[in-house]
């Protein structure tokens, strides 16, 4: 079964988390210094937000693969589509370890469809994500300038 991923960009991280924590009527599963994440199923839906100097507002929407084959087959949909900016394997963004295929609709809305392989212990594999330079989550792929921008992701 997929989950419905949001991730949004946000200012004030502490804020955030106390207003998300209201609204789904728990406490995040993930909270990082930069970034929480929410996994609920009712709704069915991997929320997450992030402080690391994107812009504020919905940085993508997703799908979240529990099994291989869910997302093998995402990933066709979008290459028949001809949509897929960028096929990673293992990558890691989010302090998860992930495969992902990117994609943008007509409008320029960045998609990533993808399934959780476990944690990592960083927001970004990059020797710089520390520093929060690095590109994270398909940013440097993606054919939009000012999404290529955004140094969120998941």
């Amino acid at each position: 079964m997929k989950r419905f991923h949001v991730h949004v960009n946000v200012d004030d991280l502490e804020a955030s988390i106390g207003f998300y924590r209201m609204l789904f009527g728990v406490a995040p599963s993930v909270v990082e210094s930069d970034y929480a994440k929410w996994m609920l199923d009712d709704p069915r839906v991997n929320f997450a937000i992030s402080q690391r100097g994107g812009a504020v507002g919905i940085d993508h929407l997703g799908l979240q693969a529990e099994a291989s084959d869910e997302l093998a087959e995402l990933g066709e949909r979008l290459q028949a589509a001809d949509a897929v900016a960028l096929a990673e394997q293992g990558t890691v963004c989010c302090y998860a370890r992930s495969d992902k295929f990117w994609a943008q609709d007509p409008q320029g809305v960045r998609w990533e469809t993808f399934r959780t392989l476990g944690s990592a212990t960083t927001y970004t594999g990059a020797p710089d994500a520390a520093a929060g330079d690095g590109p994270c989550c398909g940013a440097a792929a993606t054919s939009a300038p000012a999404k290529a921008a955004s140094k969120a992701c998941c």
